[in-house]
């Protein structure tokens, strides 16, 4: 998955768009503003709850067009919120210019990216349409220490999965080969036990499963940071609590297609594992100086917009909507978001907190995840 999605040269997500109607796939953000209005506000909700700590950073991963942070940038300026630094954690050239025209003063890569220092963590700087510095990093690891307000839409899921099977052996894992008879693609499984085997989950009773241990090491840095500079964490992505076992699928054309067919050419996918990325934001590794954080979660995208007040917005939407037209794809829109046939079941929301946070949300848990707030 690693090979195909971000080599370099001819990965998936390297060179083009693949967003969008004329992309592989959709994503929510896309679909409508009303879903970057309702993060941005419960983004704000939760850093007031925190005390408004400064400097504040909101640090994106893997922001796909930068259709989301442009709606979230947009509803912070609504609420005099500038004092804020954006870090953007993408490693596609490609997309990071598409990030830029999105919501940045500046879309000259070539200026951008010479501007940086040399000794510099990230590759890219910018300044967003309110003001707003504007830094792009490859890895989590390379974001400033500061407060910040983490955001992954739709970004473990592009991560790599091992597939694993339970044989009478112990665990072996799905590996890929080259067919001598004809050079094509084919799943092989290994003779003995390989490094993902020691990702299983303890008392795992499934006979196959997905693995992936760097969505595993991504959670815990970000749980680190959580918990050593303060913090909140929101992710929201497709998957399931640990009872799937083969997710790993491709799309093209908004269709499925075989993953060993044309790599390259088509998004490389697997369902989200919840449960294992909770284990990882409560377990940190041995020797890691931090402690378990606080999660909440995982609901279905439908309550959780629910419960933000996407039907009020949408009220607020169609009353100021100027065409039959225009309100038609409101109303559908919002369908496609929290329709539990579409989008509204399938994504799931989890958010984490640093411990010492518990007496708080005691008493104010985080909104959209309880039916009370």
């Amino acid at each position: 998955m690693r090979e195909v999605l971000t080599n370099p040269s001819a990965g998936y997500y390297m060179n083009r768009d693949v967003f969008g109607q004329k992309g592989d796939f959709i994503t929510s953000p896309e679909i409508s503003q009303m879903f970057g209005e309702l993060i941005a506000i419960w983004l704000i909700n939760e850093w007031t709850k925190c005390g408004r700590p400064k400097p504040l950073q909101i640090a994106e991963l893997g922001p796909g067009r930068g259709t989301l942070m442009s709606d979230i940038l947009r509803v912070f300026s609504k609420f005099k919120i500038s004092d804020v630094s954006i870090g953007l954690v993408e490693v596609s050239p490609y997309l990071s210019q598409v990030q830029e025209k999105q919501f940045c003063i500046t879309s000259n890569q070539e200026t951008n990216e010479r501007n940086v220092p040399k000794d510099a963590l990230h590759y890219k700087e910018s300044k967003s349409l309110y003001g707003s510095p504007v830094r792009w990093y490859n890895h989590v690891a390379d974001l400033p220490r500061a407060f910040t307000l983490y955001l992954a839409h739709e970004f473990f899921d592009a991560l790599p999965v091992h597939k694993l099977i339970k044989t009478e052996q112990g665990w072996r894992e799905v590996l890929i080969d080259i067919n001598r008879t004809d050079s094509t693609l084919r799943y092989v499984l290994s003779r003995d036990r390989t490094p993902a085997c020691l990702y299983r989950l303890e008392n795992e009773i499934r006979k196959e499963i997905e693995v992936s241990p760097q969505s595993l090491v991504t959670l815990q840095l970000m749980a680190a940071r959580i918990h050593q500079d303060g913090g909140v964490g929101l992710v929201i992505d497709y998957g399931y609590e640990g009872d799937k076992t083969d997710t790993f699928r491709g799309f093209k054309n908004h269709q499925l297609h075989d993953p060993l067919v044309d790599p390259g050419t088509a998004d490389l996918t697997a369902d989200v594992d919840f449960a294992a990325l909770k284990w990882a934001a409560t377990h940190p590794r041995t020797g890691d100086d931090w402690k378990a954080n606080l999660t909440f979660g995982t609901v279905d995208q439908k309550d959780f917009l629910t419960r933000m007040g996407i039907d009020v917005r949408l009220k607020q939407l169609l009353a100021a909507a100027r065409t039959e037209e225009l309100a038609r794809d409101l109303k559908t829109a919002h369908q496609m978001l929290t329709d539990p046939a579409e989008m509204g079941s399938k994504f799931k929301f989890l958010a984490l907190y640093p411990a010492v946070m518990k007496k708080i949300l005691d008493r104010h848990p985080p909104p959209g995840f309880s039916l009370d707030v």
